[in-house]
């Protein structure tokens, strides 16, 4: 079924087997595939970009001149999973993310895992993204990640690996609901053919977590707000989109202030006290007068408000570390630590050049690995070492000389494939997966499937949008509709 063959690993297609035949459940997306007119195709991926620029999806690229604004490629051949194949990562994804809470809460309070030696204390009260403010700061259920972006991985029938995990501001959601709006709207036909579990209520489950977080001493309805950068962050679109799609005020620093150590908004009919902020605003930028002094984007004093437990922040202040690159290696140690479980998501083997046996390892391996930065994010800053040439390895290969504690790096994995329509047909296209975890002081809620992205250049692994990547549809089939009697899938 794939007319290009450019790939020089043998990867694992998740809809065609090596002999052309469709897998057990992708019988009737592979026969769709084959039947649709070529010509329908390309008008419906014309007509999905109009949806796309009409709706005014765009992603802001940084450093580029002119206009930043581009739209993110969509491809229409839908990603699949079975339910067998998300509930086995639904309770993977709600392990981890409750074995990252706990460790946030403990680096904040007791270190128990430090003074075990299953963390290194350096990695941890060393690293940039701990920050010294947050000790011995009580938060609502001890939940600092509220919302989690995990960045998953396949390489088999039955091999999922977490790439890395992302309880910062992890973004995307908006372009998940987004597709799957679009592929209903172009292709109703398919969608009856298929039970597909659907993704819509995610901004309510949202709502209900944030609500979940008020503050103990609020009284009545908490009143809830994104907090957003303006106008040029990246992703602006999402921060209005979840704003509007939960019926909440959409607000940037400067529609914020402190008194009387609460948060207030102002509003045409007077200020109103604000209880919870789902922030998308970096810590370093949140309060000038803890962080970063000459910050116009965030609110002077809130920081003294969050301690005294009167405002909930979404995500919690100082959740970096727990998706920092080289804490990635210890999360199996956390599950274990705190659960008394075995991980049920792998983890990609991982080596820190700080160690001295794993940077000349890397070093004499770079031709094999990929290697990133500690702090990086986006695609950047990274090496693909069987993609580069002497001349690229042999540069990277100074930085890390010149700040080993910087970089991880790990074995380039055979990415999973799905068929993706180009201009020259279908062809396999490299994916990953974002499912995004929601945890409230009541419970865990996860929409099935999450947000695939694909990298659109043939043989490519890099799959960021910064990077030229694509998103498709993410479909899960024959869902059990039974677990919350709506469609939703809470874990």
């Amino acid at each position: 079924m794939s007319e290009e063959t450019s790939d020089p690993f043998v990867s694992f297609d998740e809809i065609v087997l090596p002999n052309g035949q469709p897998r057990p459940g992708m019988e009737q997306i592979a026969e769709w595939m084959v039947s649709a007119p070529r010509s329908l195709l390309k008008v419906r991926q014309s007509e999905a970009e109009t949806l796309f620029r009409r709706i005014g999806i765009t992603f802001a690229v940084y450093g580029e001149g002119g206009d930043p604004e581009r739209l993110i490629p969509f491809d229409i051949v839908p990603r699949i999973l079975l339910a067998s194949e998300w509930d086995f990562l639904a309770r993977g994804l709600e392990q981890r993310v409750r074995a990252l809470n706990m460790f946030l809460n403990d680096v904040y309070h007791d270190g128990e895992i430090l003074a075990a030696g299953r963390v290194p204390s350096k990695l941890v009260l060393q690293n940039k993204a701990y920050l010294p403010e947050m000790r011995g700061v009580s938060v609502p259920g001890n939940i600092y990640t509220h919302i989690a972006g995990i960045d998953l991985v396949r390489t088999g029938p039955e091999e999922f690996y977490v790439l890395e995990d992302n309880t910062r501001t992890p973004s995307g959601v908006s372009y998940m609901l987004q597709n799957r709006e679009v592929m209903m709207r172009l292709f109703p036909d398919l969608f009856n053919n298929h039970a597909v579990a659907p993704v819509e209520r995610y901004p309510e489950d949202l709502f209900e977590t944030l609500h979940s977080v008020a503050p103990a001493g609020c009284d009545g309805d908490p009143t809830v707000v994104v907090l957003s950068p303006g106008l040029y962050n990246s992703a602006y679109y999402e921060h209005t989109f979840l704003a509007d799609k939960m019926g909440v005020e959409l607000v940037e620093g400067q529609d914020l202030f402190v008194k009387n150590n609460f948060v207030f908004m102002r509003t045409t009919h007077g200020p109103q006290k604000v209880d919870v902020i789902y922030r998308r605003i970096d810590d370093a930028f949140l309060d000038p007068l803890t962080f970063h002094p000459d910050s116009i984007l965030g609110v002077p004093g809130i920081m003294n408000v969050y301690r005294a437990g009167n405002v909930s922040l979404a995500n919690a202040v100082g959740g970096g570390i727990a998706d920092d690159k080289a804490i990635y290696m210890y999360v199996p140690d956390m599950i274990d630590f705190y659960l008394g479980e075995k991980p049920l998501l792998k983890n990609v083997d991982t080596f820190w050049c700080d160690k001295t046996d794993d940077c000349a390892y890397v070093l004499d391996h770079l031709d094999e690995l990929v290697v990133k930065e500690v702090a990086g994010s986006g695609g950047y800053g990274m090496l693909v070492g069987p993609k580069a040439d002497a001349k690229e390895r042999a540069a990277y290969a100074e930085r890390v000389k010149a700040n080993p504690s910087e970089f991880i790096a790990q074995p380039t994995l055979s990415l999973s494939t799905c068929p993706t329509f180009v201009a020259e047909g279908y062809a396999p296209r490299h994916v990953d997966l974002r499912p995004f975890v929601l945890v409230g002081a009541d419970k865990v809620r996860l929409v099935p499937g999450g947000l695939t992205r694909v990298a659109m250049r043939a043989g490519s692994l890099v799959v960021n949008s910064s990077q030229g990547g694509g998103t498709k549809d993410t479909w899960v089939l024959n869902p059990p509709f039974g677990t919350t009697g709506d469609g939703g899938a809470d874990a």
